[in-house]
Parts: C-alpha cells; sequence; structure tokens
C-alpha cells in the first residue's frame, strides 16, 4: 500500500508539473487568433528569414512562363526565395488572367516549399486604369473618376478591381494614390483624384473600402490589400518635377495633405501605406520617424505595415545625401518605420550582418516582420493560398464590369463648353461628321457608329502623331503641313469636325528615376500643332466639337475660343470613345466636373480653387483674371435652377451641428444629373485662411420639371483648423456657407461660430 501511494504521487505531481508547462502555439492552427499565430511562428525564424520578409522583388527579374505556360524561374530568383520573401511585384503582369492565375498559383506552391516554415507571398500589383494587367477590365483613371463626384461608383469600381485582381492570384496594391495633384507640369496627375483635400479623401476612402470588399473579403479570398501612398505631400514637388524637393508648411501638411491618409488609415483600414520619394522640411520621408511612427502610428494607430517606394531607402545615401553609408541609410529607414524594402539590393539587404554587430536593431526588425506576417494572415494566404482556376474566366471581364466601366465614364465626361446648344446632336438626322486628330484611336470611329446607326457617316483621320512615342524620353514629332491639310480637306467635305485633342500617355507620364525616362513637362500648352488644327478647321465656318483626352490639365485657350463644344475626358475606360459618343447625341447628359482648376497659363500655378484669400488681391498683367474654367465645374444639357438657401440655425456650437439646404429644380426636358457643392469660407482667422474650402457634395439626378431639396449638415469638424500654436482650434467667428453648381457659381448664406 505505501509503494502504490508513493506512485501515485509521483504521477499525480509529474501531471500538475506537465499541465503548467506552457503549450507551444503552431502558427498553422487557424483557430488561434492571427496576433497568437504571429506570435508563435516569428521566434522560429531566423534573422536571415526575418529580413527576407522586408523584401519584394519585381518579378521581371526572372518570374515568368515558358513556352508551355509553366513557370520559369531564373538562378537569381531561385537564389532569393529560399529563405522566403515579403512579396514579389507584378508576377503574371503580361498574360491573360486564367494564365497568371495559374503561374501565380505555381509560384506561391514553389515559395511556400521553398521556405522550412512554408511562409506564402504578397503579389503585388498597382491599379491605374483598374489592374494593372493584361486582361482585366480597363477603367478610366483615377482623375476621370474623380470628376463624375460619385464616392459610390468609385466604391463600386474599385470593388471590381479587387475581385479581379484577387482572382489572378494577386493580394495587393500599391494603389490608390491619396496625394493631391495641384501642378499639372507633373506627369503622374492623373494617376490621383486631383486638387482638394475633401474630394480626395472621398475618392480614396471609397476606393480602399471598394478594393478591400469592405475588409471583409481579405479574409475571404475575394479581395486584395490596398497600400494608400505616396506617404505624405508627394504631388506637391517643386517644379512638378518627379524626385524634386517637396517645400509645404506644416499647417498646410496637416490641414490638407494629411485628411486622406487619415480616412484611409481610420476609416477604410488600409492595408498598406507607401512612403513618399520626397521630403518634408528637409527630411526624406523614408527617415522620417515622427512622420511614419508618430503621425502615422502613434496618433493614427495604424496597425497596417509600410513600403519604401521604389529602391528609396537606399536612396538615403546616394541619392537625398542625408544617410553616411548603405549601412546607415537601412538603419535610417528601419528606425524610421519602414516595413518592406521595395525592389533595393543594398538596403535591407545589409540587415543581418548589420544585426551581428547591433543585436538591438533585431527588435526593430521583429516590429517589421510582424506586420509583414499579419497582413498574411489577415489575407488568409497562410490557410488558402492558391486561385480557383475554374472561377477565374467567370469573374475576370465580366459583362457586369463592362456595364460598370460605361456608368462610370457617362458620369465623369465634363462638359466645359456648349456653344448656341450645339450638343446634344441628332441621330435621327443625315450627317456626314469627321472624326480627326492625333487622339483618335483606331475602333473610335466603330464605337461611334455603334452608338448612332446608320444615318450618321463618317470618315476618320487621325493624321498624325504627337510625339515619335518611344517610351523612355519621347520627343515633339517635327510639323507636317501634309498631315494637317489632310485633315482640314476632309473636314471641309463633312457637316461638322469631331476633333480628338490633348495628350496621351506619352505626354504625360512617371518620370523613373533613370535621367533616360522623363515624363514631366515645363510647359501645359497642347503638344505639337493641336491649336493650329482647331484654328484652320473652325475657319471653314463648320461646326467643330473638341474631345479633350489627356492626362494632365492643359491650358487649352485656343481650343476654348475657337471649339464650338469641348467636352472634357480625361482618360477613360476601354470604352471610352462609345460613351462619348452616347454624350455627343444625348442618350446621356453629362454630369462630370473639373476635380481640378484649369489655368490660362503655366505663370498661374500654383493655382487651386482653395488657396489662401489672400493670393486673389492681384492678377498679372496682360492675362484675363482668373482660371480659364474653375474647380467643380461643368455644364449639362438640362437646366437647374438654385433657389431658396436656408440655414437650420445661425448659429453653431462645439456641441451642435446646423443644417444648410437648397432647392434645386431641374427646368428643362430631359432627365439629367447635378453635382451639388457645399464650400464654407472661414471670414476671419487667427492664421490666413483658404478663400472656399470643399465641405460636401451630392450628386442627384432629376427630372423634367422635377425639384428637390438638398441638405449638408455642418459639423464642428469641418471647421477646425490648425491655430498658430500648431494645433487643433475651433475658433468663434463668422462664417459663410455656399451652395451652388461649381467653386464659382453658388447661393451663399451665413452663420457664426459660438463657444
Amino acid at each position: 500500500m505505501k509503494r502504490k501511494s508513493i506512485v501515485s504521487f509521483v504521477a499525480i505531481a509529474f501531471s500538475i508539473i506537465s499541465c503548467s508547462e506552457p503549450v507551444e502555439k503552431d502558427y498553422k492552427d487557424a483557430s488561434l487568433s492571427i496576433d497568437e499565430r504571429v506570435e508563435a511562428l516569428l521566434p522560429k525564424l531566423s534573422i536571415e528569414e526575418k529580413v527576407a520578409q522586408m523584401r519584394i522583388f519585381h518579378a521581371n527579374i526572372g518570374t515568368k512562363p515558358d513556352e508551355n505556360g509553366n513557370l520559369k524561374l531564373s538562378k537569381r530568383v531561385i537564389k532569393k526565395l529560399k529563405l522566403g520573401i515579403a512579396g514579389v511585384k507584378n508576377p503574371g503582369e503580361h498574360i491573360d488572367a486564367v494564365a497568371a492565375a495559374k503561374l501565380n498559383n505555381e509560384l506561391q506552391k514553389y515559395i511556400i516549399e521553398s521556405n522550412r516554415w512554408g511562409i506564402p507571398a504578397l503579389f503585388v500589383t498597382e491599379s491605374y486604369n483598374g489592374v494593372d494587367a493584361e486582361g482585366c477590365t480597363k477603367f478610366g483613371r483615377p482623375i476621370a473618376s474623380a470628376a463624375s463626384f460619385n464616392p459610390d461608383l468609385v466604391r463600386r469600381q474599385w470593388d471590381i478591381v479587387g475581385r479581379e485582381a484577387r482572382l489572378r492570384g494577386m493580394h495587393m496594391c500599391h494603389s490608390p494614390e491619396a496625394d493631391l495633384v495641384r501642378d499639372p507640369r507633373f506627369g503622374r496627375m492623373s494617376e490621383a483624384f486631383g486638387e482638394d483635400t475633401y474630394l480626395t479623401t472621398q475618392m480614396v476612402k471609397n476606393a480602399i473600402i471598394g478594393v478591400q470588399g469592405n475588409y471583409e473579403g481579405l479574409g475571404k479570398g475575394t479581395h486584395i490589400g490596398a497600400v494608400a501612398k505616396h506617404f505624405a505631400g508627394y504631388g506637391q514637388v517643386l517644379g512638378g518635377s518627379n524626385f524634386a524637393a517637396i517645400e509645404i508648411s506644416e499647417r498646410t501638411l496637416i490641414d490638407e495633405v494629411y485628411p486622406p491618409f487619415e480616412a484611409a488609415v481610420k476609416e477604410a483600414k488600409t492595408l498598406g501605406i507607401m512612403a513618399s520619394h520626397g521630403d518634408l522640411n528637409g527630411i526624406a520621408s523614408h527617415g522620417n520617424q515622427a512622420l511614419l511612427t508618430g503621425v502615422l502610428r502613434d496618433q493614427w494607430g495604424y496597425e497596417g505595415y509600410v513600403v519604401s517606394d521604389s529602391n528609396d531607402i537606399a536612396r538615403l545615401f546616394y541619392f537625398m545625401n542625408v544617410a553616411e553609408s548603405p549601412e546607415a541609410a537601412a538603419q535610417m529607414g528601419l528606425e524610421a518605420g519602414i516595413d518592406i524594402d521595395l525592389y533595393a539590393e543594398d538596403s535591407y539587404s545589409y540587415l543581418p550582418e548589420m544585426v551581428k554587430k547591433n543585436p538591438e536593431l533585431e527588435k526593430l526588425i521583429d516590429r517589421s516582420v510582424r506586420r509583414v506576417l499579419r497582413t498574411k494572415f489577415i489575407l488568409g494566404l497562410f490557410d488558402h493560398p492558391y486561385i480557383d482556376i475554374d472561377e477565374v474566366k467567370k469573374g475576370v471581364r465580366s459583362e457586369s464590369s463592362f456595364e460598370l466601366a460605361k456608368e462610370s465614364d457617362l458620369e465623369s465626361i465634363i462638359l466645359l463648353k456648349n456653344e448656341k446648344h450645339i450638343l446634344p446632336l441628332s441621330k435621327n438626322k443625315s450627317l456626314k461628321v469627321a472624326l480627326l486628330g492625333p487622339l483618335l484611336k483606331e475602333n473610335t470611329k466603330a464605337m461611334f457608329e455603334s452608338v448612332t446607326g446608320s444615318n450618321i457617316r463618317y470618315v476618320a483621320e487621325k493624321g498624325f502623331s504627337l510625339t515619335d512615342e518611344k517610351g523612355g524620353a519621347p520627343e515633339v514629332l517635327d510639323r507636317d503641313p501634309k498631315s494637317i491639310a489632310k485633315l482640314v480637306k476632309a473636314a471641309k467635305h463633312s457637316d461638322l469636325s469631331i476633333l480628338f485633342l490633348g495628350g496621351d500617355e506619352f505626354t504625360a507620364k512617371e518620370a523613373y528615376f533613370s535621367n533616360s525616362t522623363l515624363g514631366d513637362r515645363a510647359t501645359i500648352d497642347p503638344v505639337g500643332p493641336q491649336d493650329e488644327l482647331v484654328e484652320k478647321i473652325k475657319a471653314l465656318g463648320k461646326p467643330v466639337i473638341v474631345v479633350l483626352k489627356h492626362r494632365r490639365t492643359l491650358s487649352i485657350n485656343t481650343i476654348s475660343k475657337h471649339a464650338d463644344a469641348i467636352l472634357d475626358t480625361w482618360d477613360l475606360s476601354e470604352f471610352g470613345d462609345e460613351s462619348t459618343a452616347k454624350i455627343i447625341f444625348g442618350e446621356v447628359s453629362p454630369s462630370g466636373k473639373l476635380p481640378v482648376t484649369v489655368p490660362r497659363s503655366i505663370g498661374q500655378l500654383p493655382f487651386h480653387y482653395s488657396m489662401k484669400e489672400i493670393n486673389y488681391k492681384k492678377e498679372y498683367l496682360f492675362l484675363e483674371k482668373g482660371p480659364l474654367y474653375p474647380f467643380g465645374y461643368g455644364l449639362s444639357y438640362g437646366n437647374f435652377e438654385y433657389s431658396d438657401i436656408k440655414i437650420s440655425n445661425q448659429v453653431i456650437t462645439p456641441d451642435t451641428e446646423i443644417k444648410v439646404s437648397v432647392s434645386v429644380k431641374n427646368t428643362s426636358d430631359i432627365k439629367a444629373k447635378e453635382v451639388v457643392q457645399m464650400y464654407i469660407k472661414d471670414e476671419i482667422g487667427s492664421v490666413t485662411r483658404p478663400d472656399k474650402e470643399l465641405k460636401g457634395f451630392e450628386k442627384i439626378e432629376l427630372n423634367p420639371g422635377e425639384s428637390r431639396v438638398v441638405s449638408f449638415l455642418i459639423s464642428p469638424k469641418m471647421l477646425e483648423f490648425t491655430g498658430i500654436k500648431m494645433k487643433k482650434v475651433l475658433e468663434a467667428g463668422d462664417y459663410k456657407v455656399k451652395v451652388g453648381t461649381s467653386s464659382q457659381s453658388y447661393l451663399e448664406t451665413e452663420f457664426k461660430l459660438k463657444k
């Protein structure tokens, strides 16, 4: 009995000891929380494996299909993947969606099987005209979408982008741009949503919600994560020149530049943020701890990862000249809060050796790797890393996606001029129409014919190109008198001409780091003999309609003077010319509004509607006053009458809201859409204040003769700004509220803020 008791006691004691020992958690266990899975995996990784989770390489270094469509990897890529990788940029971008899904499945399988812990990779794309890859629906560019003033439409469009990208095996996109673009010399202007803080905020927020499937689509495997960029101030480069310095006051940065990014983080829950090429107050953004950690994480509570722009951590040393060595640049980026190094071989690759000399760096490395692994778990890549190939064809380039692209086009086209109501044209009247000009596409004539039928006869002549169309640094072609004469002859033998003018992907594009690749311009006049063409065809005495296609704002003074009608289409979807034809021939009334101010001259820059009031004191010698076309401007075939502006209370306090309303009536005989815009002006501030600021808008559709009361809530938050002590303040005083059809045409009333 005594021996049995001892044995029992030992067994019980051993059992107690065993139960008290912590059970090691398995990162593969899907029942654990994401944080638990991250913490279970992170300690297993060697320092080299951790750093591999902080690097992305581009697929063009050796990830492609062979002649049979099977995955083919270069020796360089094979070497990189032995330790795992944070991600790969643009795998399968040049093949169709089904082939890309197959390729990416093979690539993911190889990556998972090649590293010790089976860690999957993030496959990353971009989204400027929809998914930046072959075989996906091509939507209009962001600045065209902004012209719709329809955030819900933008959300639905980016929902399709998220779905199509995920189906081809992608997981993140380095989009959307939350930058403000206020300098049309900048070649990347069309990638963002315009000059205004409020409009950009609404568009960016809805783009991210769409592409991420309202966040819920990430784990379900139906959508991809967004990377809002470029944090911060990138669109404000001096001279409109890419990679140039950025000069923004701290107050402007806080009140105007930050809000779209803050909304991306707090409201849309963006998974990623990309840092800016530039600097702020002399501090390079990629080494700016106060920006990337202080503002982004400490103030806004951001939990996702921060990725460098292309090679920019290394450039802290060899371009920005703020680091003493490549290793110092890597440490600067790491300490600032950049979690992933995009492309560079001479930056975070040094970290394993640096840790040997400075072990404290591993804590910062762990911080970054946690964020990367967390993202991969959120996306469900550890549990469901592959794409169901059978689903790809059903979900990519569907008819519903095409219809959405067309809907977006129709709401984004802006009618700038319509002399004597020449538009819309009638399909029932027999006409011969000349489709002319350098922006004419091969399928433009066919698209117009599909809209108008047999009554309208077309002749189509491009005439000339704007440049030699060389990808790096295109050059403007010499004027060709014969081409111009041919276009004039075609116009002479037609009843009217539709001229396709403006700019293209060669006259406005990203200027890459290489000196041989240019994209910014020193002028904003139309390239080549476009003004001459308008003048000569107008001299024939026949109607001239201009379809303006472009990726940067142009000073279209001559076009504006001579054209009878101008449709500003920016850069639309693959169905853009069809949508343009529908507008021209009256199937739909145009409802787009300018997301930027159109200057008369480059000499007016900087020139956006919300500049400080004191900027408007003096005009220029020998130049007509004001913009050629103001922000928020856009005509309609309908006619909208604004009346009876009312405010619910002429006093607002820090704890109350007030409502402003206006009656809008469609006095025409057609159904049409209108964008009702609300601007607020602070009459007197402790610091100089903007002339006016957009604080609300609503797109409405009215039947002939229909009236609607449109209302906006004014909250104290709308009235906050950064005061003298560089803190947000709410100042008592007088305010004006302006509600109307553009930033220059409105009814107004006033109220007071009392504390």
